[in-house]
């Protein structure tokens, strides 16, 4: 091995540990800091402009929500957020299932219309929440 594949192997380590890093203290944050109750978080630019929820409001209060182990918390803030974590779910366990296992399950993630139906789905749900009438307010955050 020559020194510019250790130095390339080294800066990829360093990167992966950089992100476990930064996802370790995302976590720490999102647990012990609750998005209602502080003012330094980031708020959604497009529902402080407009007054529109889009398809990923909520979902820093359902993360919160989710790692305090509040289900219901996490659903009365963002639905598809739930979905979201499904569709991961699923991604991680075919492809774990695939490579622990040596098979070849496919994996719909990867079908070429998947976009296509996810996209349809984010944007129903968009126009959805953003209706204030029963019972489709009941998709907007709480």
């Amino acid at each position: 091995m020559d020194s510019e594949e250790i130095s390339k192997n080294l800066k990829m380590k360093l990167k992966h540990i950089g992100m476990l890093l930064l996802v370790i203290i995302l976590v720490f944050l999102y647990f012990f800091v609750n998005p209602n109750k502080v003012n330094y978080l980031p708020k959604c630019p497009l529902y402080v402009s407009t007054g529109i929820y889009c398809p990923g409001c909520g979902s820093q209060r359902a993360t919160h929500n989710l790692l305090n182990f509040n289900f219901l918390g996490v659903l009365n803030q963002n639905v598809l957020y739930i979905f979201g974590l499904l569709i991961i779910g699923y991604h991680l366990l075919i492809s774990g299932i695939n490579y622990i296992f040596s098979k070849t399950i496919y994996n719909y993630i990867y079908h070429p219309k998947t976009p296509i139906v996810l996209l349809i789905i984010i944007v129903v749900f968009w126009i959805l929440r953003n209706i204030p009438y029963y019972p489709f307010n009941l998709l907007a955050p709480h």
